[in-house]
């Protein structure tokens, strides 16, 4: 799988979401969503934590530099279909660890991928909230136990990718960060209709929904700009 330096951050370059699972489950990856956002404020430890894992294109911004990069045919893929689309794929024959959200969202999550995915088999949950460091060693230490396939960790960036590393390091496995993820699965947060999502204005409907994002959307205008300007 192709992947190009962006702004100092290696993104790879899926031709299909199918080409990015195989890829993750034959490497134990670490998986890491970079959109126009990331790339543009990214710090030296987010361009490392990304750069050492694999960084794929979540948002339009990344399929932009990637295709500036003369990368063809590569495809956007939001984080928060990837994940159910892996455990659409590989639930008949793998385990699951789910980390992250309040304790009745985690619930429910559970719950609803239990009916979606009957027989799923799920290792273990729990809450996204780590009170101490004893509390974070302990998860670690049942992710080691229970030797889950998969893990997906929604507590958002850079922590999760963080306590990630922590837990490959002591039991290999595909890792997916998920940030707010879980809310839009069980549908406490709403994302954008089809139609948008298909049209690649997504960020225009959240946009509309919420104008209070008028100040990140300028950072977009500002990533177009520098893009087409060569300055990544």
């Amino acid at each position: 799988m192709d992947s190009q330096l962006i702004g100092g951050i290696k993104i790879y370059a899926p031709n299909s979401r199918k080409d990015l699972i195989d890829f993750a489950f034959n490497h134990h990856s670490l998986l890491v969503a970079v959109n126009a956002e990331k790339i543009l404020h990214a710090t030296e430890q987010s361009r490392n934590i990304i750069s050492r894992n694999v960084g794929y294109p979540d948002g339009i911004g990344a399929i932009m530099a990637l295709n500036k990069k003369g990368v063809d045919n590569v495809v956007k893929i939001p984080g928060c279909e990837l994940w159910l689309d892996i455990i659409r794929t590989r639930y008949k024959t793998k385990r699951f660890y789910l980390v992250g959200g309040k304790d009745e969202i985690i619930e429910q999550t559970v719950t609803q991928l239990r009916v979606e995915f009957p027989g799923i088999d799920i290792a273990n949950y729990r809450n996204g909230y780590l009170n101490s460091a004893t509390e974070r060693q302990a998860l670690i230490e049942d992710v080691a136990v229970k030797k889950p396939d998969v893990v997906f960790v929604a507590m958002g960036s850079p922590k999760q990718e963080l306590l990630m590393e922590d837990m490959r390091s002591v039991h290999p496995a595909v890792y997916q960060g998920l940030g707010g993820s879980f809310d839009v699965y069980t549908g406490n947060v709403q994302r954008a209709p089809a139609w948008w999502v298909e049209h690649r204005l997504e960020w225009f409907y959240r946009l509309l929904q919420e104008p209070s994002r008028i100040k990140r959307q300028i950072h977009l205008v500002r990533f177009l700009f520098l893009l087409k300007l060569n300055r990544f």
